[in-house]
């Protein structure tokens, strides 16, 4: 699904503060993050601040895990319901943000980074770390079985053909959609020292949708939320009609990437061991 802007995201603040339009069924239909994943960060340390938190999807899961989570978003909207559903948040983007001269074990960001900036976002970060913390950048990437993406590109085009976005024209493997994602978050990271070379995690997984439970979670998507209602009831019209063409569900194949980094800084404690 073509949901990542291509140039400077970060930029993009109106899109970026978009999705807080119905925050709700964002919480409700938005995918979660492996188990094994969040427990592989929660080792770092319990102190974790959540970038970008939106609903606190990804925030709940780290304190499931025992965390002590704080979050950062910049709308006031997702902010909201996050602390409705018990996660501490203040409301900032995260590249002015004051951190008060808290420290954290952990800083993420669960398919949010893209809206940061990705070296002064990487510069707050490596001063809001201990030492020997961790930054974790993670992203949901779904690979739909081709046939069904055909049909999905074919739904868009007859019922928006002016549209923004363009599903056809993206690669056929979705990974190498977001490459450029990862390289800019990567060389922010490198620009703004203080780390240590970033590693890339990537761990697999499967989840199978129903026509609803897809065509629920589809407006949230970046390339919708902004496209007029009369316009979008004609998208998921469309897009339902493939699916229940198709047996009305159909398996996706997710792969969440991490791009990770470790703090560089050397205590003296650190320094002395052999």
């Amino acid at each position: 699904m073509p949901t990542i802007p291509e140039k400077a995201p970060h930029g993009q603040r109106r899109l970026a503060e978009s999705f807080g339009a119905d925050a709700e069924r964002y919480d409700r239909a938005r995918p979660r993050y492996p188990a094994s994943l969040v427990a592989r960060i929660a080792a770092t340390g319990p102190r974790v601040l959540d970038v970008g938190c939106g609903t606190g999807i990804a925030a709940r899961q780290f304190g499931a895990a025992g965390c002590e989570v704080l979050g950062v978003d910049p709308d006031a909207r997702m902010a909201a319901l996050a602390r409705r559903l018990g996660t501490e948040v203040e409301v900032a983007a995260f590249e002015a943000w004051d951190p008060a001269g808290r420290e954290f074990d952990a800083v993420v960001a669960g398919q949010a980074w893209h809206w940061v900036d990705p070296v002064a976002g990487a510069a707050k970060a490596a001063r809001v770390l201990r030492p020997g913390g961790r930054l974790a950048l993670f992203w949901n990437v779904p690979q739909l079985p081709p046939a069904l993406t055909e049909a999905f590109a074919d739904a868009y085009e007859r019922a928006v053909p002016d549209a923004p976005f363009a599903m056809r024209t993206a690669p056929p493997r979705a990974l190498d959609g977001y490459e450029p994602l990862f390289a800019r978050a990567a060389d922010g990271i490198r620009e703004a020292g203080g780390f240590g070379a970033p590693e890339r995690w990537c761990d697999h997984w499967e989840w199978t949708y129903t026509r609803d439970a897809w065509l629920d979670q589809l407006p949230t998507q970046g390339s919708l939320t902004r496209v007029p209602p009369e316009k979008r009831s004609g998208i998921l019209e469309a897009v339902g009609a493939a699916i229940d063409a198709r047996g009305g569900r159909f398996t996706a194949s997710y792969t969440t990437v991490t791009l990770t980094a470790r703090d560089s800084t050397v205590t003296l404690t650190e320094r002395s061991r052999p």
